[in-house]
C-alpha cells in the first residue's frame, strides 16, 4: 500500500495545484452567495475526483497481474500514453501563457458565478474534477497505479481516500478557512486570486511537464 500511495502522491498534487478551480472557489467566496455556492462547489469537486479515480481503479484492476518483477506491457503502454498526453497539455499551457503586461483571459463561465446556486456550483465542481482533460489524465494515472498494485478492497479504498483528500485540499482549505473566519479572509483571497490568474499557465505547464515525465519513466520501467 505504501508504494501505491507513493505513486499517486504526485498525481494528487497535480490536481490540487490547479489554479482554475481554486480561482472559481475564491470567486464564489467573494460572491453574495458565498457559503452556499462554495460548499456546493467543494462537494462537487470532491465527488468528481473520487468518482474519476474509482472508475479508473476498477478498470485497471481487471488488467492481467503478474509477479512484481514481471514486465507489465499493458500498464506500461497506458502510462506512456498518459505521460505523453500530459506533456502535450504542458506544451499547450506554456504556449498559451500571457506575455509581459498582458491580462490573461479567464473562462467565460466565471462571469456567471455570482448568480450560481449550490446545485449549479456542485455540478461545476464535479465537471472540473472529473471531465477536465488534465484532471481526467491525472485521475486515470492514479487509478492505473492503484488498480495495478494488486491491493485488496480495503487498502485500495484507503489509497483512493488519500488521493482524494490531497487532490481536493487546495479547494477545501480556502472554503473551510472562509467558513471559519470570513471577515479576515477577503483580502488574502483576493490577492491569491490575482496571483493565480497571472501565473495559471506557467504553473500548470511546469507541473504537467514534471508529472508527464514521471509517468513516462514509470511506463518505460514496466516494459
Amino acid at each position: 500500500m505504501g508504494a501505491a500511495i507513493g505513486d499517486i502522491l504526485p498525481l494528487a498534487v497535480g490536481i490540487a495545484i490547479s489554479p482554475i478551480p481554486i480561482i472559481a472557489a475564491i470567486l464564489m467566496l467573494l460572491s453574495p452567495k458565498a457559503r452556499a455556492t462554495s460548499v456546493g462547489f467543494l462537494g462537487g469537486w470532491v465527488a468528481g475526483i473520487a468518482v474519476a479515480a474509482t472508475v479508473f481503479t476498477l478498470l485497471s484492476s481487471v488488467l492481467p497481474q503478474g509477479d512484481a518483477d514481471d514486465s507489465k506491457p499493458i500498464s506500461a503502454v497506458m502510462q506512456l500514453v498518459l505521460g505523453i498526453g500530459l506533456l502535450l497539455l504542458a506544451l499547450r499551457q506554456w504556449r498559451g501563457r500571457p506575455g509581459p503586461g498582458e491580462e490573461p483571459p479567464l473562462p467565460k463561465w466565471m462571469s456567471g458565478i455570482d448568480a450560481m446556486g449550490a446545485g449549479r456550483a456542485f455540478g461545476l465542481g464535479f465537471l472540473l474534477a472529473a471531465v477536465n482533460p488534465k484532471n481526467l489524465l491525472l485521475g486515470a494515472g492514479a487509478g492505473l497505479a492503484i488498480g495495478s498494485a494488486g491491493l485488496g478492497a480495503g487498502p485500495a479504498a484507503v489509497v483512493l481516500l488519500v488521493f482524494t483528500v490531497i487532490a481536493a485540499a487546495s479547494v477545501a482549505v480556502p472554503v473551510i478557512a472562509y467558513l471559519v473566519a470570513s471577515d479576515r479572509m477577503a483580502t488574502p483571497l483576493e490577492r491569491l486570486r490575482g496571483w493565480l490568474v497571472h501565473n495559471n499557465a506557467t504553473v500548470m505547464a511546469v507541473l504537467l511537464l514534471v508529472i508527464g515525465a514521471v509517468l513516462i519513466g514509470k511506463g518505460i520501467g514496466n516494459f
